[in-house]
């Protein structure tokens, strides 16, 4: 069976079909998926135009209605919907299902959010003149959404976008179509009218293409790569469209002296190592000060020998594989990198062709460094892998200055028992997001997410603060 795309309400035949190939075991072919061409994306986008009117006009309770519907099945399906996530994506079943939870979390909070769009009536500076401020959805948004949450990103971007009135054309990544296909499907059948949301899947090179330059594209959403995310921000001043990115980070994980180390290992194992480090929230660099930084290393040491490392489904596994192989290859590349730079591998960072049962996949056993320092590349640009590395600091201070030390500001977090450094910490680390005795991944869907300096550009993602991207805001004057 193939997998078609989705435009203007009917599952049509692509240019061609991709392979999408299960991580866990490579023999394991999850589908054949259609890949949209350029024509292809250009009619989703004049289909999406040709929606945006009667949509924009549907009233709350209709948004509402279709969005809650989708949530529930999504819910209802979150075992078959998660085993298909963990199978494409290669994060554990758990892991898996809990982002599917999410995903219908968030469409059926958005969906509330449908009845909830409010606006102002104030008083004007004149005398019997009435004001009021109002949101109105843009038009047409593209979303491009990345491979590691395969279904809660598409989802934290979709569902705003409808609720707010807007149309959408969405081109998932390449390596994940199985999840946004589930959920396009799941739209479709909640009663979504033709053209309200277009799937396009296929290449960025000419999907991603349309969307960026078609002028009947209104906003572009994008979580991906710097570089990219550099290419649709160009693109998008160019023709003065506006645009959400979120793309890169190198965050730090803060343990002071004060520290309970049981909390500050669990929180820097789940930040570093679950989802096989494959997430822009997670900690590669932790920041240890020295009272505690030989403890700390030699506890990390120790729990990593309890992760296992197998196939995203098998019980008890902790520890997926890498989603393809080119995403090993770059994992290996920095683990040799860091050897070079003098860093010392404590633990781990090896490949493994094949799991325990013998199936083929892309393992490697989650990476400790130690004795590293902040100019190493391993310190200064982002893996995407599970690779950590461990920075001694003198003190608090030095450590906020370490965590602060980077180009990225996503999020950020600090083990200690101390009120005061936790305040100082909230107030002064130079990211969005920022947790005290908590993993840096793992973030609730009803509150913003998004970052500083280069990791986020633009409106936050996720809860109230989505409708600042997704609607404008017309002021409206009437003589009494």
């Amino acid at each position: 069976m193939t997998f078609k795309n989705l435009i203007n309400g009917e599952w049509t035949d692509g240019a061609r079909t991709t392979r999408n190939i299960n991580p866990s075991d490579t023999r394991d072919l999850v589908g054949e998926y259609a890949q949209a061409d350029a024509a292809q994306a250009r009619e989703a986008v004049a289909a999406a135009r040709a929606a945006f009117g009667a949509w924009s006009q549907s009233t709350p309770q209709q948004r509402f209605d279709i969005l809650d519907t989708a949530g529930s099945e999504i819910l209802a399906r979150r075992q078959e919907l998660g085993d298909l996530l963990a199978r494409e994506e290669g994060k554990t079943l758990p892991e898996a299902i809990g982002e599917v939870v999410r995903a219908g979390n968030i469409f059926k909070f958005f969906a509330g959010e449908a009845l909830r769009l409010g606006g102002e009536v104030v008083p004007s500076v004149r005398p019997g003149v009435g004001v009021e401020v109002t949101r109105e959805a843009l038009g047409v948004v593209g979303l491009i959404t990345p491979w590691n949450f395969p279904i809660a990103i598409p989802a934290w971007k979709l569902a705003p976008a409808l609720a707010c009135g807007n149309t959408v054309v969405m081109k998932p990544a390449d390596l994940v179509p199985g999840s946004a296909w589930a959920l396009a499907d799941i739209l479709q059948r909640a009663g979504l009218p033709p053209g309200v949301f277009n799937l396009v899947m296929g290449r960025g090179s000419e999907v991603g293409a349309v969307l960026l330059d078609d002028p009947r594209v209104d906003a572009i959403s994008f979580t991906g790569s710097v570089a990219t995310g550099q290419k649709v921000a160009a693109a998008c001043v160019a023709r003065l469209a506006k645009f959400q990115l979120e793309m890169g980070g190198k965050n730090p994980f803060v343990v002071l002296d004060d520290a309970d180390l049981g909390v500050a290992v669990n929180c820097a194992v789940n930040s570093g190592f679950f989802s096989t480090g494959q997430r822009c929230t997670a900690s590669s660099r932790v920041i240890v000060t020295e009272g505690i930084h030989d403890r700390f290393v030699a506890a990390m040491a120790e729990r990593m020998k309890t992760l296992k490392v197998d196939d995203a489904r098998k019980p008890g596994t902790d520890i997926g594989p890498v989603v393809d192989e080119r995403q090993l290859a770059q994992d290996l590349e920095y683990i040799a990198i860091g050897q070079g730079e003098g860093a010392r591998l404590v633990a781990g960072g090896q490949a493994q062709a094949h799991n325990a049962d013998g199936a083929p996949g892309f393992y490697l056993a989650p990476a400790l460094f130690s004795e590293t320092t902040p100019a190493m590349r391993i310190n200064r640009e982002e893996i995407f892998g599970p690779v950590v590395s461990v920075l001694r600091a003198k003190n608090y201070e030095e450590a906020l200055a370490l965590a602060n030390d980077t180009p990225f500001g996503l999020a950020g977090g600090i083990a200690t028992t101390s009120l005061k450094h936790a305040t100082h910490f909230k107030r002064h680390a130079q990211v969005g997001m920022a947790m005290v005795n908590l993993p840096t991944a793992g973030v609730d869907y009803h509150v913003p997410f998004g970052g500083r300096k280069g990791s986020s550009y633009g409106a936050r993602e996720q809860g109230r603060y989505a409708a600042e991207f997704y609607t404008t805001v017309k002021t409206a004057y009437t003589q009494a």
